[in-house]
């Protein structure tokens, strides 16, 4: 059963990754019915013995194979171009972070508020605690309020990383000299993992990503803390 989870999308923790995870089914049922349907058909074609000497041409064969292709790329575009403008929309945030790239950690700058910006460094494998990922966990996570707007700035410094969540279904370039922005929310607490997407250079698998999801009571809290220091 493990095998197979590996396989599978994580379980969503956002809108939009409920979106990713419908169209992701929508697409899969397709494939599955013309999988199906041609093999189908293909397997009648090796074991029957009907044949047509003087069949030439068939007009309207012809217009229903290329008729029924189109018509499925059709069913297939549209949810994936409403997706596409679904991704890209920026809602009203609540709060924005600046998320930096650097070889090999991540840097985190709340805008919102004076003089909050921290490192993220991968915890070392000798100062793992018994409660760590090996690889995934960080010194500092990224604390964000769940059911909250949030706008996701990203850069870089020195080469092109890419900031990338799958449970959030938010994969961003930072790119050095520009500024990416997305648009997302957590709809309930927890850890979430992410990794650098982007082979960045020879520590490109040490630069993972955390965002622990709290309630807005406690991320005022947070943040009130982080003001005093």
């Amino acid at each position: 059963m493990a095998t197979w989870k590996t396989l599978l999308l994580q379980d969503s923790a956002s809108p939009l990754m409920e979106q990713l995870s419908f169209f992701h089914d929508h697409t899969l049922m397709i494939l599955v019915i013309i999988t199906v349907l041609v093999s189908q058909l293909m397997i009648s074609l090796f074991f029957n013995k009907f044949i047509h000497r003087y069949l030439l041409e068939s007009q309207l064969i012809e217009i229903i194979w290329t008729i029924l292709p189109a018509l499925t790329l059709i069913f297939i575009a549209l949810p994936s171009l409403r997706l596409i403008y679904i991704l890209d929309e920026i809602n009203n945030p609540m709060i924005t972070v600046k998320s930096i790239g650097h070889q090999w950690y991540w840097s985190y700058e709340y805008s919102d508020f004076k003089n909050i910006e921290f490192d993220s460094y991968m915890i070392p494998i000798n100062s793992m605690k018994s409660f760590n990922f090996r690889l995934l966990d960080v010194d500092n996570r990224m604390i964000l309020p769940y059911e909250s707007q949030i706008r996701l700035i990203v850069t870089a410094t020195d080469v092109i990383h890419s900031w990338t969540i799958p449970s959030l279904g938010v994969k961003i370039d930072a790119t050095p000299g520009r500024l990416n922005q997305v648009s997302f929310s957590l709809n309930r607490t927890g850890l979430f993992y992410g990794q650098c997407s982007e082979i960045c250079g020879a520590n490109h698998s040490f630069m993972p990503i955390v965002i622990e999801s709290i309630s807005p009571k406690y991320f005022i809290k947070w943040i009130s803390k982080m003001i005093e220091y």
